[in-house]
């Protein structure tokens, strides 16, 4: 029987002479949708050859031409990296390619716009640079979404036109004639900038231009320029070393700037034999030292006198087993010769000048063509402060920086700075410098601005908008050129600045590439700062003194999750664990096992998983940081200390992720090494977001590693076993079909796709962590989640710490147990094994679903929302799951994650999927899933049926080389290869054929679509 009850979703449709109600039923968009703008002109429709059915396809469907209607096109000059076609068409990528220089990170990229929106950041492979697409970069796509940006620009406070902002500036700028005005500005590596910023000075010789990098590279620019003349820093391709020796530079992470990883990986996969042999002299636990074949702990006082006998000097007055250790790391650079590198991060001059000379014959530094991404110079930066400190600067103008939250003596300088007669930020948030400010200009991001770069000598690049303004902003340079008197906008600045540089290149052929390489000279910061103080060649204080005040010795760094800071407010990195530490949410003091001891400070797991640690307030002279948490780092050396920059940022940050503490109170002469630091330890207990319990491997068979030399000489099957299980009492190889339960069906017919991961090209650097996040709509659940595991990322990176001296010697001493209870015995043998060693290997390990062919996973659904397909994929139809978990529980691999929550547009998840602005990020190409669900790698499979989809439309195989996953795409190591094995011409099909090949828990027999090349290490000594 029909039910003759009225239905309605509002009162207003309860009203019968409502006119929105009648709009609305006749109108399904209330706004007209701008067809004209997508289908072009009537001229352009007559000639295409469109058929009805694919008009229908592209306009049909009303989602697609209400995303179109949402959003804006980048600005007409823009263009595509790939031109066709060049309108935006619903459901079709458009790449631009485009440049970050934040004045931290810099790299060439291409920015993947959907329906005007840019939604990921992709490595441009025509780069030259060895510019790093870390995870800081991937993520800063997320950044042009962050609602606590301006949206405006301020006058004393007050949102105002930029007329009103213009006239405001030009009065103040009449004021202060006469009178010493510093501009203090991020370094830029931009030609056009510098040319813009000399003609600023020009018109207004009071103002003074200072570089100033927040993290600084002063002392390696100052040895080099005076050693070669140029203010810059040696660039390093570490594929073509055979022996690395390191003094405190942490290469593989952000050492002058990074980007280093990508040539060191292909010098550490064994090739006819032979890779490349590093060693590591430093304090902190790092990503090199992570890395390296050997591994010294010595504090930076030590590390001076190991880059002295280095270089020829004499080792006396070190330990014993530093001296022995940098006898054979001579040995084998002598031996290595002009394939021989020594790089140091001390900040010191002399160390600097040190390394240079000594690397002067090395095929691996490039002092011709070195990197121009560092231009700061702490001495002129000292006498600013100085200068705002004691009343001689009159007014500050910053661009890019932010000084009163990250200059050493910040309250003095904040109290100060309020005092100034002028004092104008130019910044993109509200930041603790803008919130003083009397004049702020809103800036925008920089996937919304025009620019250009020369990050090496000799290598130029573009940077291009990929979408409208976003807000009312204006780029520093057009505020130059206004300033100026200058009619010009910035982008015909640009093409004319450009023009002796670009050749017989053309404009846009430029900017669609996005590189170029060409020998014009141009100029950059430093020599348009005038006259500049270089630092004479010896050595820092804190190095020379640290031995005599008998504290203890500390060393600044910055996570490669959080970098200097800039970022603070980005959820994705907030929520990224350390490569190190497994920790995210947090920085904390590291110390060593036996400091910890004697200070009395514990770390300690508690019931539900989580990790807890003691609380210090860190001392150096007068300053104190108070309620620092204490993680106890296996490696770290003794009597040192480490604290990552980057974090305590308050002003523009969201409550959520105002988190740590900020350590440039400690930044004390813009030096990363600090001497004479005491920790006290306070009351309380800090709850750490700790996403790894198990450091150890326990001797179990999860990475695979050996030495080079067995690697040469001995048979795959003594370093590479297939495992075995029993049948019939008898011992049969896992991979036999004897051993399959399973009916197999022939794979061989269509793609099956598999993927390679490369342990000794993996850095650990958690690129593809982020890419992942991106590309697949990963949510951030928090900090509180993360403490219970309940961490969402689809991808994890695993870090293995050695329980004794090596994994070897850990496989050793769990073979050698004899089962009962004891010295010797497994039961107290494995409480042993956990505990890592004080100066452990480390070992990295990407994990994801592994895409079993036999997956544990699919038998167990009771709905059957997880299957297989003859691609080779695991899948999972969200709409079938109902969350039972017996997936997860029945997962050897534990890479399954559960939905505890919903996580979008919730008020207990307040992070980028909690507002409008926030989801433009979202990927439209897979779906955000709901509480309840379980969710997981599902192999990129919107990537790869594109691929396929297009080779399809063209009417050609598909190369190898496209398909691709987000974070195969992302590895610029090499570390992660995607493909089709059965295409006997991919180069997954090869590796998979290689002898290093095995796959993870093999012995399950799951025969996973995802498999490892075992780590191979140079550990022979001179």
């Amino acid at each position: 029987m029909a039910s003759n009850k009225k239905y309605w979703k509002s009162v207003e449709e309860l009203n019968e002479n409502s006119t929105i109600v009648e709009t609305l039923q006749q109108n399904e968009f209330v706004t007209d949708i701008p067809t004209d703008e997508f289908l072009g002109d009537k001229e352009t429709l007559e000639a295409t050859s469109t058929t009805r059915r694919d008009f229908l396809k592209y306009v049909g469907f009303t989602t697609a031409a209400a995303s179109l209607a949402a959003c804006e096109g980048p600005v007409i000059k823009s263009i595509p990296y790939v031109v066709a076609p060049d309108e935006i068409v619903p459901g079709v990528a458009n790449y631009y390619a485009s440049t970050i220089a934040d004045g931290f990170d810099f790299a060439n990229v291409l920015v993947k716009t959907r329906e005007g929106r840019p939604i990921k950041i992709e490595r441009n492979e025509l780069d030259g640079t060895n510019g790093s697409v870390n995870a800081r970069v991937h993520a800063s796509v997320l950044s042009l979404y962050d609602n606590n940006r301006l949206k405006a620009p301020l006058v004393g406070g007050k949102e105002a036109s930029w007329s009103d902002f213009d006239a405001a500036v030009a009065q103040k700028m009449n004021e202060m004639q006469g009178k010493d005005v510093v501009l203090l500005t991020q370094t830029f590596a931009s030609p056009s900038t510098s040319k813009l910023i000399k003609e600023f000075t020009g018109k207004y010789p009071n103002v003074r231009h200072v570089v100033y990098d927040t993290v600084s590279s002063s002392e390696a620019l100052d040895a080099f320029q005076t050693i070669y003349g140029t203010r810059a820093m040696a660039d390093y391709d570490f594929s073509k070393a055979e022996v690395i020796v390191s003094v405190g530079a942490d290469f593989l992470g952000d050492w002058q700037g990074g980007g280093y990883d990508a040539g060191y990986a292909k010098s550490r996969i064994p090739k006819n034999g032979k890779m490349s042999r590093h060693v590591q002299f430093e304090a902190n636990m790092t990503l090199s030292g992570a890395n390296a074949d050997k591994r010294v702990p010595v504090t930076p006082t030590q590390q001076l006198q190991v880059l002295k006998a280095l270089t020829g000097g004499s080792s006396s007055g070190l330990p014993e087993n530093v001296a022995s250790a940098v006898a054979n790391a001579k040995a084998q650079l002598a031996k290595a010769g002009s394939a021989g590198v020594i790089v140091t991060g001390l900040p010191s001059v002399d160390a600097q000048s040190m390394a240079l000379r000594a690397n002067a014959g090395s095929v691996v530094m490039d002092a011709q063509n070195p990197k121009m991404t560092r231009q700061g110079s702490s001495s002129e930066v000292s006498k600013v402060m100085q200068g705002v400190l004691n009343g001689n600067v009159k007014g500050l103008i910053t661009v890019g920086v932010d000084p009163v939250y990250s200059f050493p003596n910040n309250k003095k300088f904040a109290e100060a700075y309020q005092k100034l007669e002028m004092s104008l930020a130019f910044a993109m948030k509200k930041d603790a410098t803008a919130e003083l400010a009397q004049l702020v200009a809103a800036t925008p991001h920089y996937l919304e601005s025009w620019g250009d770069a020369q990050l090496k000598k000799g290598t130029f690049s573009l940077m291009q908008p990929t979408i409208r303004p976003l807000f009312s902003t204006r780029q520093f340079q057009d505020s130059l050129l206004q300033w100026t008197g200058n009619s010009k906008k910035y982008y015909d600045y640009i093409k004319e600045t450009w023009s002796g540089v670009l050749g017989t290149t053309s404009w846009g052929k430029a900017l669609e590439a996005g590189v170029l390489v060409s020998n014009v000279a141009v100029e950059n910061e430093a020599s348009s700062t005038g006259e500049m103080t270089l630092e004479s060649a010896t050595s820092n204080g804190a190095l020379s003194s640290a031995a005599q005040g008998g504290g203890m010795e500390l060393t600044l760094y910055t996570k490669t999750s959080m970098g200097d800071g800039q970022q603070a407010n980005n959820p994705w990195l907030q929520e990224m664990p350390d490569p190190i530490s497994r920790a995210s949410w947090d920085n904390y003091v590291t110390v060593s096992a036996m400091d910890a001891k004697d200070l009395g400070l514990t770390n300690e797991n508690v019931a539900n998983g989580g990790l807890n640690g003691s609380l210090v307030n860190v001392k150096m002279g007068d300053v104190v940081v108070e309620n620092v948490p204490v993680l106890i780092q296996p490696g770290q050396a003794k009597g040192s200390v480490g604290l990552a920059l980057g974090y305590g940022k308050t002003a523009a940050v969201q409550k959520e992720m105002q988190t740590g503490v900020n350590a440039y109170a400690l930044y004390s002469n813009f030096s990363t090494v600090q001497n004479n630091i005491s920790l006290e330890k306070v009351s309380g207990t800090h709850e750490f977001a700790c996403v790894q319990l198990h450091n150890t491997m326990m001797g179990r068979d999860i990475i695979r590693e050996t030495s080079l030399e067995i690697f040469n000489t001995k048979d795959v099957h003594d370093w590479n076993p297939i495992p075995e299980v029993s049948k019939d009492h008898q011992e049969i190889p896992v991979t036999s079909p004897d051993a399959d339960l399973w009916t197999s069906f022939d794979r061989s017919i269509g793609h099956h796709f598999n993927l390679a991961i490369d342990l000794n090209a993996c850095t650990g650097c958690g690129a593809c962590v982020i890419a992942c996040h991106a590309e697949n709509n990963v949510p951030v659940v928090g900090k509180s989640e993360m403490r219970r595991s309940r961490d969402m990322h689809w991808l994890r990176i695993d870090r293995y710490y050695s329980a004794e001296e090596s994994f070897d010697v850990d496989k050793e001493k769990k073979e050698g147990f004899s089962g009962l209870w004891g010295d010797n015995g497994s039961l107290g043998g494995f409480g042993e094994l956990e505990d890592p060693a004080a100066n452990p290997q480390v070992a990295f390990q990407p994990v994801m679903c592994q895409h079993c062919n036999h997956a544990p996973c699919e038998t167990v659904c009771p709905v059957a929302a997880t299957s297989h397909s003859r691609q080779g994929q695991n899948h999972m139809a969200y709409n079938r799951c109902v969350g039972t978990r017996y997936c997860a529980n029945n997962c050897p691999y534990k890479v399954r994650r559960f939905n505890w929550f919903l996580y979008s547009e919730n008020d207990e998840f307040d992070y980028h999927m909690n507002n409008d602005l926030g989801r433009m990020v979202l990927n439209p190409d897979v779906n955000v899933r709901s509480r309840g669900v379980m969710e997981k790698c599902s192999m990129c499979i919107q990537k790869t049926q594109l691929s396929i989809l297009e080779a399809k439309r063209d009417g050609r195989p598909v190369k190898d080389a496209q398909f691709q996953t987000a974070c195969s795409s992302a590895c610029d190591k090499g570390a992660m290869t995607f493909g089709d094995i059965n295409d006997h011409d991919s180069k997954v099909y090869k590796d998979k054929k290689d002898k290093r090949m095995y796959h993870l828990l093999e012995a399950v027999g799951t025969e996973p679509n995802v498999f490892y090349q075992t780590k191979v290490r140079n550990s022979k000594e001179a």
